[in-house]
């Protein structure tokens, strides 16, 4: 048994601001001002990505401007002072890029993101050609969902299912995402359930359980 699955697809934004990989310094500032965007993909051919150029790849260069680094300090950071003498996105970006399928589950692409350490992921198809962007606040949406929303899918998903008899007994209430579960039940086995059934759908904060059996 599972609930309803929410995707990437269902919360990623579809306009996206890409560079390629000759584009130069101040070209990808500017595109990143422009768009009020903190990231943008590199993409080449017919729109495979190869690339991701953050803030953070650009912010080396104003680092290391008037800081010179000494030669201990160039041995461990060798990457952003290689990035601070660097004019095109070929060389300022992170590659290979973290992406992720556009039907991936959200709870799939936030453990991605929180493992690699980044603030979004480019949306890519099987060849790795981009089909959008995908950011921490876009998977928070799922918790934008409305509470009768939320109520109905927990009564059809899980109570209805677990409970075919004794459904018409159970309480099903939702405030700000919280779920609150009353009643009696004929199966005392299943009330645990029934409780971690709810927590699986997107846009739950939390399950208070007060089932109760025969």
């Amino acid at each position: 048994m599972a609930t309803s699955r929410y995707t990437v697809a269902d919360v990623m934004t579809t306009t996206v601001v890409t560079v390629t990989p000759e584009a130069g310094f101040k070209e990808i500032v500017a595109a990143m001002e422009q768009w009020r965007v903190a990231a943008v993909p590199v993409i080449e051919g017919e729109g495979r990505v190869v690339g991701v150029v953050s803030e953070a790849d650009l912010l080396a260069k104003e680092e290391f401007r008037r800081h010179r680094a000494g030669m201990i300090e160039q041995m461990r950071r060798l990457d952003d002072t290689a990035k601070a003498a660097s004019t095109q996105a070929r060389e300022l970006m992170t590659s290979p890029a973290v992406t992720v399928h556009a039907d991936a589950g959200i709870a799939q692409a936030a453990r991605l993101m929180a493992g690699r350490g980044v603030k979004r992921l480019p949306v890519v198809d099987n060849r790795g050609v981009l089909e959008g962007i995908v950011s921490r606040a876009d998977l928070l949406k799922v918790f934008l969902r409305p509470d009768a929303e939320l109520a109905v899918e927990v009564r059809r998903e899980v109570v209805d299912r677990l409970f075919p008899v004794s459904h018409h007994g159970v309480r099903v209430d939702v405030e700000d995402g919280v779920v609150t579960l009353a009643g009696a039940v004929r199966d005392s086995s299943l009330i645990p359930v029934a409780e971690r059934l709810a927590h699986t759908v997107e846009g739950v904060v939390a399950v208070n359980c007060a089932l109760t059996g025969p």
